[in-house]
């Protein structure tokens, strides 16, 4: 049996929590991004996201120390009459999905993903089963991201354009994930780089876990070379007053930058489509891949749903406090 209680799913059969945003006793969280990874007594975990909720975790005044159950990609283990899997999300370094197998079938939780490829994440997987909970943030067609490849020739091209004018192009990018996803294309470009002491601190933690990233200089206000180019936390006011004086050029990373007020909403010159998420194509392609009998989505456009049952998929919208018997 599987409740969504408080927005996070509870499965009772291993009296297990999946990415829950209120203290419990034994919580399997997905990936480390702060919307998912809460202190709980016992963590269920890949190494990867282990390490850096460790990281993350230590930031905050400690309550008694957090224990972390550790599960390697595709190392199944059993949980009571259940088989639980992990397997790559794609979505950021150690983001995982949750397989749980019983004698009445397959589940998978999704948590955040993504089909395509980047350079700092585990490559995707997806399994087939029975019944799939998925998060569907970019459940609209219009959100139909271009080429990787191409937003990162954009972003670099961008960048050299505001150089040779001599200004400083700022790329705004979330601390896990997004930012080292940045400093990966703009750093293999060539590009000096100078990034926030939070994205610094993760990309130290990247790093340790075999994470190959080029050079960047960790922001320090006397040491600052305006040649380089700046990644940053989501916060125009924090950055212009760290690089007052200077003329600045501002860019959000964001597959919402579809949307075309979207950079003037985050405060932005441009927005570059870089997502961590699926977007439309890619959720349909996913369902296309593991063949559920059912789809069920608790994150994101409800009016996937409909979109789904129109091309023959069984969809439901799991609300709170609603039941699935599955196990």
């Amino acid at each position: 049996m599987f409740t969504l209680a408080e927005k996070s799913l509870y499965v009772e059969a291993i009296d297990l929590w999946i990415d829950s945003m209120r203290s419990r006793e034994r919580c399997y969280i997905s990936h480390g991004h702060s919307d998912h990874a809460r202190e709980h007594d016992v963590v269920v975990a890949t190494p990867n996201t282990a390490r850096i909720c460790r990281a993350r975790f230590a930031q905050k005044p400690q309550r008694p120390a957090v224990q972390f159950e550790e599960h390697e990609f595709n190392a199944p283990w059993n949980d009571g009459e259940h088989r639980l899997t992990l397997f790559p999300a794609g979505h950021v370094l150690g983001s995982s999905q949750m397989l749980i197998e019983g004698e009445l079938g397959r589940f998978v939780y999704t948590g955040d993903f993504k089909l395509t490829h980047s350079l700092t994440a585990e490559p995707p997987e997806v399994k087939q089963c029975d019944v799939v909970l998925m998060e569907c943030t970019y459940g609209g067609p219009q959100y139909a991201f271009p080429p990787r490849a191409e937003v990162a020739g954009e972003m670099i091209d961008f960048a050299r354009k505001i150089l040779e004018g001599d200004a400083v192009p700022v790329f705004f990018a979330y601390s896990l994930g997004k930012a080292q996803e940045a400093v990966a294309i703009l750093g293999n470009a060539g590009f000096k780089l100078t990034v926030h002491g939070g994205i610094a601190s993760m990309c130290d933690v990247y790093r340790a876990c075999g994470v190959s990233l080029p050079p960047y200089d960790r922001y320090e206000s006397h040491a600052f070379d305006r040649r380089s180019v700046v990644i940053w936390p989501p916060s125009r006011g924090s950055v212009r007053k760290a690089l007052r004086g200077r003329l600045l050029y501002t860019a959000m990373l964001t597959g919402w930058t579809v949307d075309r007020a979207t950079a003037y909403r985050y405060g932005a010159d441009r927005g570059f489509a870089l997502s961590d998420h699926a977007d439309y194509p890619a959720l349909l392609r996913y369902v296309e891949l593991a063949q559920p009998k059912k789809v069920l989505l608790n994150h994101g456009r409800r009016d996937f749903v409909y979109r789904l049952r129109e091309i023959g998929v069984h969809a439901e919208y799991l609300e709170e406090h609603e039941q699935l018997a599955l196990f």
